[in-house]
């Protein structure tokens, strides 16, 4: 997923950039000192159609809204939450998803099998354009819902009707009872059902059969603890109240308010004055002064962060191999993370995050070593661009590292780069989704699910949800999908390496950081944690009595 600030690809989904912009949200009764409420930051979000929202902003603001089916325990492994049981036959092609009784939507309907039929036919049809679609692809059927005109440019606009409106292997066989076959055996299926993309809509959600009624996104009903209180008010915030009598985890705040910010310094400020109670990244200018400035409240914890910058392979100026190396090999991590980032991350030379099984060190080899000899050498033979330009998302704290990073692609290639901050983070996903030139793209991924998978289908397959720069690898497409269909995790990691391999070789993307938790906490609450995903626990937060 692409991460707001260092990604969900996250989506990000990952964020970096500070320009002064100013706070942008109203103050509201839940940000009361005396209540049993809390106040997190976040950016605004893209989406919070679950099957659109692919990048971190929205997904923290679901994960108070609905219940997955599956969570995650300490060892990644996938645990039934919503759901009873999820088991598959022999073949890994066939799962069967039992869910637990008594949950209702927050308008009172019961949570059935066919809310997830409904919601996930929805995501996966083509023409409506979800970003989450890519995630549904496992399910038998889902190439029949897609469709691409005669130049194999995909869009309703111009493409023709597909095939078929419903995924052939999704049946909800009784209220309790989901059938998922899949078009190919895939043994880690269960992790994927904890994915934001594949929680319920109630009926309440459509106006007719697969058409999502006017108004739905800004009042989202779901079936999580909390529910919203009004409607989401765009760039300023979402405020959330706890469901009475819910059936599953009881969190132990009453409410959430989801401030918006479209800058993290007025964010951090907000956090020092007492008027925030949680900052999930701390920006990069306070991080020196964090310790003295919240004392114990600041505090660090893993994520699954990767921070990257994407090349538009579909431009003629980056279509050769060795810009996009020459341009790799002129930026020194180990400096940058060192000087801008004070240690609170690391150097990224591979693909992956290590908080993932099938992580291997330096899978990038020379192409992210730090070598301005041979970059300049490959990017004159190359006849690289003159002109350079990163652009980034300036609601998050992005223009420091961007900034440094262009300075020594400068002293490096000797060819001028430059920093662009697009505003909001959603803005930048809008015209890199419309291929705008752009130049380079700031981006970073957090994981959906804990699979080394994750970091290569979305971000790198030639239908890849997330992939904003044109990379196409016919044999990088196989074997990921093979690892898929592996009769083991242990076969599946393999072939996932190999195709980490090809990117290695290809570099569609520049390996730059590997992230963690870097967050600060007000005086007003205790047990704080952010977990892998860059979100905060919310069943365990509380207000200090």
């Amino acid at each position: 997923m692409l991460g707001k600030s260092p990604w969900k690809m996250a989506v990000g989904a990952t964020a970096i950039a500070l320009l002064a912009a100013g706070c942008g949200s109203g103050d509201s009764d839940e940000s009361s000192g005396t209540s049993n409420t809390v106040v997190i930051g976040i950016a605004e979000p893209q989406h919070l159609i679950p099957s659109n929202t692919t990048e971190s902003n929205g997904a923290e603001v679901l994960n108070s809204l609905f219940y997955p089916l599956v969570d995650f325990d300490a060892k990644n492994n996938p645990t039934p939450v919503a759901a009873e049981s999820i088991t598959a036959d022999k073949t890994n092609t066939t799962w069967t998803v039992k869910l637990k009784p008594g949950f209702t939507f927050h308008n009172g309907e019961p949570v059935i099998a066919q809310n997830y039929v409904d919601a996930w036919n929805y995501g996966a049809y083509g023409p409506n354009g979800q970003g989450g679609s890519y995630f549904f692809s496992s399910i038998a059927g889902y190439a029949d819902l897609q469709s691409e005109d005669p130049d194999g440019e995909e869009g309703p606009k111009t493409a023709p009707d597909p095939k078929a409106k419903k995924l052939s292997g999704l049946k909800a066989v009784d209220d309790s009872t989901l059938e998922i076959k899949l078009a190919a055996p895939f043994a880690s299926f269960a992790s994927l059902l904890g994915y934001t993309v594949f929680y319920p809509l109630p009926k309440a959600a459509f106006s007719a059969d697969g058409v999502i009624a006017e108004g739905f996104e800004d009042a989202i009903i779901g079936n999580g603890p909390f529910k919203m209180k009004g409607k989401w008010e765009h760039d300023a915030q979402v405020v959330v109240e706890k469901v009475a009598d819910f059936k599953g985890q009881v969190p132990k705040v009453d409410g959430i308010t989801w401030k918006i910010y479209q800058d993290d310094a007025a964010q951090y400020a907000d956090l020092v004055a007492g008027n925030l109670d949680v900052q999930t990244q701390i920006p990069i200018e306070s991080l020196a002064s964090a310790s003295a400035d919240l004392g114990d409240r600041f505090q660090k914890s893993p994520n699954s962060a990767f921070q990257f910058v994407g090349f538009p392979t579909f431009q003629k100026e980056f279509q050769d191999v060795r810009v996009r190396q020459a341009i790799s090999m002129a930026i020194n991590r180990q400096e940058i993370t060192d000087q801008v980032f004070l240690g609170s991350q690391t150097p990224a030379t591979s693909f992956v995050s290590p908080v993932v099984a099938g992580y291997r060190e330096n899978t990038c080899g020379k192409n992210c070593e730090y070598n301005p000899t041979e970059a300049k050498t490959l990017y004159t033979e190359a006849k690289g661009p003159a002109e350079l330009k990163i652009t980034y998302n300036a609601d998050g704290p992005h223009k420091a590292w961007v900034d440094a990073t262009c300075n020594q692609i400068k002293a490096s290639l000797g060819v001028n780069c430059t920093g662009v901050g697009e505003p909001k983070f959603a803005d930048l996903l809008t015209k890199v989704e419309k291929k705008e030139p752009v130049g380079l793209i700031r981006l970073g991924w957090l994981m959906d699910y804990p699979l080394m998978e994750n970091y290569l289908g979305p971000l790198y397959a030639t239908d890849g949800s997330s992939n904003y720069y044109g990379y196409s690898n016919t044999a990088f497409d196989d074997l990921v999908a093979a690892g898929r269909s592996a009769a083991t995790p242990e076969e599946a990691i393999a072939k996932w390496q190999a195709a980490e391999d090809i990117l290695a070789k290809d570099m569609p993307v520049i390996p730059l950081r590997n992230g963690q938790n870097v967050f600060g906490f007000s005086e007003k609450v205790t047990n704080v944690n952010v977990d892998l995903f860059q979100k905060v626990n919310l069943y365990e937060i509380e207000v200090v009595s």
